[in-house]
């Protein structure tokens, strides 16, 4: 049964217990959620990928969720019911256990990641934006300058422990144009990066009038991080307004390339986005879309 999420004019209880009032509001990045943790004793970029139930135990699980039973708790039965995943993959941090297994979340998935090996060919979009031989990763930021956003390499190490959003190219539908199906652009956003300068108050109309009616609205959400650790989502489809949108605030704002090839001693392969990055070292385009490696 297709259903929508909607969000209402009073503030969820865990919104309120972590204290939404204090937390920082941030742009939701429209990408693929991503980590950076330790894998082969080194810094790695990890995909995200969800454990899941079979047929056979999503359709139990449906019936039960269905059957609007809330005194009783739905049992899983953890070496049958889930799809299996490869050896290397690690449940993510807010995951509970139960008995040592990891306890699907109220969907009936098992958040978790999966680490990106280089030259992937499944996760070859991730992989472009790492080096593991320069240890790097080509990050989407601000600039020290207000109002400018910078793209360039960024140790792993320095993201540890982070997640992070890959954009790009052949990502949800590219809703921020970057690159071509014959040069694709892909870049990681540490979640949080964009702090919302001017944001709405937590009052429904408010919100609703500061996506419509601001250029610093026209993002595909808001992510409030608060002191706690907790994050608090809400998407514009949320509110039944539309995205992606032809012009959104990440594309209006100026971006700088600073990538010097000789802080490396690795050599970038000729069609790698950290060749071709770091041959546009010092260069400002007044847009992401307006990048062109030619």
């Amino acid at each position: 049964q297709p259903f929508k999420v909607l969000a209402t004019e009073t503030l969820n209880e865990k919104a309120l217990e972590a204290d939404i009032y204090n937390a920082i509001p941030t742009e939701k990045v429209d990408g693929t959620c991503c980590y950076v943790t330790t894998y082969k004793g080194r810094p790695y970029l990890w995909a995200r990928l969800d454990r899941r139930p079979n047929k056979q135990a999503e359709k139990r699980f449906k019936q039960f969720l269905y059957s609007l039973e809330d005194c009783k708790e739905f049992i899983w039965n953890f070496e049958e019911d889930f799809k299996p995943v490869p050896d290397t993959w690690i449940p993510a941090k807010e995951v509970e256990f139960s008995n040592g297994n990891p306890l699907p979340d109220e969907n009936g998935h098992m958040p978790g990641w999966v680490p990106v090996e280089k030259n992937s060919k499944q996760y070859c979009w991730h992989s472009s934006v790492v080096n593991y031989e320069a240890e790097i990763a080509l990050v989407l930021k601000h600039h020290a300058d207000p109002g400018l956003l910078e793209i360039s390499p960024v140790p792993l190490a320095e993201l540890l422990e982070q997640t992070l959003e890959l954009i790009g190219t052949n990502i949800n539908a590219n809703p921020y144009g970057l690159g071509s199906r014959k040069q694709p652009v892909h870049l990681l956003v540490p979640h949080g990066a964009f702090e919302i300068k001017n944001p709405p108050s937590l009052n429904q109309n408010d919100i609703l009038s500061w996506f419509e009616g601001c250029n610093e609205g026209k993002v595909e959400g808001i992510v409030w991080h608060c002191r706690d650790g907790c994050l608090i989502k809400l998407h514009r489809h949320h509110l039944g307004l539309c995205w992606p949108l032809a012009e959104t605030y990440l594309n209006s704002q100026p971006v700088v390339v600073s990538f010097n090839r000789n802080d490396y001693d690795c050599d970038f392969g000729p069609k790698s986005l950290f060749h071709h990055f770091s041959n546009l070292d010092g260069q400002r385009f007044d847009r992401l879309k307006d990048i062109k490696f030619d």
